[in-house]
């Protein structure tokens, strides 16, 4: 098998004009890259080391692409294809979802055990409803329904009970005229979702989950989320081991993505999700978000979802889910700093306003700079 290559900004600035020009708007967005690692790994079989890595810039990567071998040369091309792509907006219902800047996906559990709000929101649909009505009104453009405890030792759950827990949900979020997505990895729920008036599916397997999924997803054109995982059975957690977390993500997930168009899936419903804390060590999780703007180079628009994740109260003394706020603000920030359009979390008020200030700081640098003068 071939060498494979990877091309990973590493130089991301505010504004074009502070490299002369010489910087690419990443992904469409309000983040702009001016330098490159083209990185050069061996195939899994032949150890998956890094043969050599190179620096470009917008400016000489057609050089470095051009001088390496005929078969990675082209998916080379594809990725920084990828890198410059402006993705067109989400159209869910009758909400637009601009993809050119960041927008907050507010989470609605509605499962007896999520470790965030203990069940709150399926015990008293009232409450739920307030919730997915406060989180529209602060300025979440979507609201992501999820009726399974997908973390760490949660039980499955039967599918019966994840449809009387998700389906009321997602018509009283329906009624309130909201972009709607469904957090499953069940092809009776996906169907009976859409059918309720969801728009999104966002399922934490890939669609590997039920052989059907795939099938069911191309029929009814809509977006859908693939988020990494390791395992493969009820487990998601399972199966982690990397020769190289950053990579080895890359990798399963760009071949998540052509599954899925192969099956018929339109390539722009496809949004792709590195899955935070699935199957990670803190450090893999650590790396995985470093490397954010890689992921780019796949050409899709990208999810995070690291609200309230283990790996916050790993760094902040342990503490409990409901104390991590501010690393959830921390993170969500960081995604943004990386071009990620669209961010899974449990504050939306809170990370609505952050991504306020941050896209004020944005447009403030597109204008913001001195000017040498004239000769």
């Amino acid at each position: 098998m071939s060498d494979r290559i990877y091309i990973r900004p590493v130089g991301l600035t505010h504004s074009p004009q502070s490299e002369h020009g010489n910087a690419i708007r990443l992904a469409g967005g309000m983040v702009y890259a001016y330098r490159f690692a083209v990185i050069r790994r061996r195939s899994a079989d032949n150890g998956g080391g890094i043969v050599e890595r190179i620096l470009a810039t917008k400016d000489t990567i057609d050089d470095v692409l051009g001088n390496l071998p005929d078969e990675i040369a082209a998916e080379g091309g594809q990725q920084w294809a990828g890198l410059t792509t402006a993705h067109p907006p989400l159209q869910l219902g009758e909400r637009t979802i601009a993809l050119d800047q960041p927008q907050i996906m507010g989470i609605l559990n509605v499962t007896p055990d999520s470790f965030s709000d203990g069940g709150a929101f399926l015990d008293d649909p009232e409450v739920g409803r307030a919730h997915a009505a406060a989180m529209l009104e602060a300025g979440a453009a979507i609201v992501d329904i999820g009726g399974e405890s997908t973390r760490p030792g949660a039980p499955a759950t039967w599918e019966g009970d994840e449809l009387e827990r998700v389906i009321p949900a997602v018509e009283y979020c329906a009624g309130m005229g909201a972009a709607i997505s469904v957090d499953t990895r069940r092809p009776a729920v996906m169907e009976a979702a859409l059918d309720a008036g969801a728009h999104v599916i966002n399922d934490v397997s890939a669609l590997r989950h039920d052989p059907r999924s795939l099938e069911l997803m191309a029929s009814r054109g809509c977006p859908v989320v693939l988020m990494h995982a390791p395992g493969e059975g009820e487990d998601l957690h399972a199966n982690a081991v990397y020769s190289d977390v950053v990579f080895d993500v890359f990798d399963w997930l760009k071949a998540a993505r052509d599954q899925a168009i192969e099956a018929g899936i339109d390539r722009a419903h496809i949004v792709l999700d590195p899955g935070i804390g699935f199957g990670k060590t803190l450090a893999e999780n650590l790396a995985l978000l470093n490397a954010l703007p890689l992921f780019h180079a796949l050409g899709q628009p990208l999810l995070l979802g690291a609200s309230r994740k283990r790996m916050i109260g790993a760094l902040s003394n342990e503490a409990p889910a409901e104390k991590r706020l501010g690393g959830s603000i921390a993170l969500t920030v960081a995604g943004m700093d990386a071009g990620v359009q669209l961010h899974r979390v449990h504050d939306a008020a809170d990370a609505v306003q952050a991504r306020n200030v941050w896209r004020g700081l944005r447009d403030a640098a597109l204008t913001d700079f001195t000017q040498l003068p004239a000769d």
